[in-house]
Parts: C-alpha cells; sequence; structure tokens
C-alpha cells in the first residue's frame, strides 16, 4: 500500500511540475482572457427604409448576436451533449482529453485525430489561436481556456461560444444558422432541428445539411442519441426527433423592400 501511494505521489508531483513549465513556456504569447470583451463580432449592415423595411445586408459573414437568456433549452443541451457533456463541471479542461493529445503528439508527431477539446478551449481557439496541430497550440489552447472561465461564467461561454462559432454558408454563430439552413428564428427550431446544427461544428462542409444531407442526418441521429443518454430528453422525444424531416435548404437575407440603387450608394 505504501508503495502504491508513493507511485500515485510522484505521479501527482511530476505531473504539477510539467504542468507548471508548460505554462512558462507558452505564457509569454498568451493573450488576456478579458480581451474577448474588446472583440466586437463582425455582423453584417443591415439597410433599412425610413419605414423600417430591410432593403439590403451588406458583409462576408452572416451572424445574428443573441444573449444567453433568448437561446432555447434544448438548443444549449444538444451542444453540450454534442460537444462537451461535462461543461458545467469542469474548470475548462478535460484533462484526459488534453493527455490523450499529448501522448498522440510524442507518438506521431502530430496533435490531429481529437483532442477532447472542451467548449471553452474552442472559444479559446477560434478568438486567438490558428487550428495548427502542434503540441504549443493545444498548451496555449489549455491556458487559455483556464483563463477565460475565471474570467466568464458559464452562461457568458456559452453565449460567447453560440455566438462565434462557425457553422458554413457564411452563417457565424447559432442564431445566423437558424435562420440560413431553416429560415427560422432561433425561438422557433425544434429539437431535431437543434440536435442538426449542434451536428455542424466538427465540419461544416461535411455535415452540411443542404449539400451533405445523408451525412447531417447521421450526424443528427448521434446528438440525439448523445441527448438520450443525458436524460435532456426522453425515449418518445428522441423518437419523433429522428423521424422529423431533414428540409434544408439556403436562406438570404430577408429582403422587404427592392432598392438596389439605394443600397449600393450605402456599400
Amino acid at each position: 500500500m505504501i508503495l502504491i501511494c508513493t507511485f500515485f505521489a510522484i505521479g501527482a508531483l511530476a505531473t504539477s511540475a510539467g504542468a507548471i513549465g508548460a505554462y512558462y513556456y507558452v505564457q509569454p504569447s498568451l493573450q488576456s482572457a478579458e480581451a474577448i470583451r474588446d472583440i466586437p463580432l463582425e455582423v453584417p449592415l443591415r439597410i433599412f427604409s425610413r419605414d423600417g423595411y430591410l432593403i439590403s445586408e451588406i458583409g462576408e459573414r452572416r451572424r445574428i448576436p443573441v444573449s444567453y437568456e433568448d437561446i432555447p433549452e434544448h438548443v444549449i443541451q444538444a451542444f453540450i451533449a454534442a460537444e462537451d457533456r461535462r461543461f458545467f463541471q469542469h474548470s475548462g479542461i478535460d484533462y484526459r482529453g488534453v493527455l490523450r493529445a499529448i501522448i498522440r503528439m510524442a507518438k506521431t508527431g502530430n496533435a490531429s485525430g481529437g483532442g477532447g477539446s472542451t467548449l471553452t478551449q474552442q472559444l479559446a481557439r477560434d478568438y486567438f489561436l490558428t487550428r495548427e496541430q502542434t503540441l504549443s497550440r493545444k498548451l496555449k489552447e489549455a491556458f487559455l481556456a483556464l483563463k477565460i472561465e475565471q474570467e466568464f461564467t458559464k452562461k457568458q461561454i456559452l453565449a460567447l461560444f453560440l455566438n462565434k462559432m462557425f457553422f458554413g454558408q457564411r452563417a457565424h454563430g447559432v442564431a445566423a444558422a437558424s435562420k440560413v439552413f431553416f429560415n427560422k428564428d432561433l425561438a422557433d427550431i425544434n429539437v431535431a432541428e437543434a440536435a442538426t446544427l449542434a451536428g455542424i461544428l466538427p465540419a461544416p462542409s461535411r455535415y452540411n445539411p443542404v449539400s451533405s444531407a445523408k451525412n447531417a442526418k447521421v450526424r443528427r441521429r448521434y446528438v440525439l442519441k448523445r441527448m438520450l443518454t443525458l436524460e435532456y430528453i426522453n425515449e418518445k422525444v428522441y423518437q419523433e426527433a429522428i423521424k422529423f424531416p431533414l428540409e434544408s435548404q439556403l436562406h438570404g437575407a430577408a429582403i422587404e423592400l427592392n432598392a438596389p440603387f439605394v443600397a449600393e450608394m450605402v456599400r
């Protein structure tokens, strides 16, 4: 027993020393988590008539910022089930996932293949880092995630994440994705549609419900199964959702007044 305790004590000390060393290695290049507050979300320019009708929408990115309170519970649950089931329990890092990535990096020379990144780590990457598959980037992502968790509440992190992430087809943020793929306000999408959107994130082209409907349906079923396992939905809702038709087409901005000359003048 003493030998076993000694072994684990040595392992814990070695792990702590390694973490401290890794932090000091990447610390000089780490951004401040507070900087997120100063980085505005890029939204398109919307041009309205004097009567309030939409004439044009200008911009490369479609985004409709929403607050946490305006995001339906089943939408939040779909993303947590798909991406980070322990989101409300962890402090920003899935330590087992990070360890897997480090071991993979040591064995193969790259960290591809998935590293168990939490929602907070993904947020850190999308705000501050690139997608290069290197150990240095994974370490920065992990330490930035810890900083973000200290600076923001879980609700704030979720809102930032769901407003920031890219869903393909110029849609940035879940509210814009709801409009682009289903032509619905976020408050109006059902469980099946929420699972479809949550399923897009790992690979927006591969799981695009318009151009890759078969893949999107398989991914939707996976997300719904996770929601069932986590008891976010019951068996009845699950069965109804997997049978719900996956009907999606691309929707642009709902132009209410045709005045291209005015729009071009503003541009």
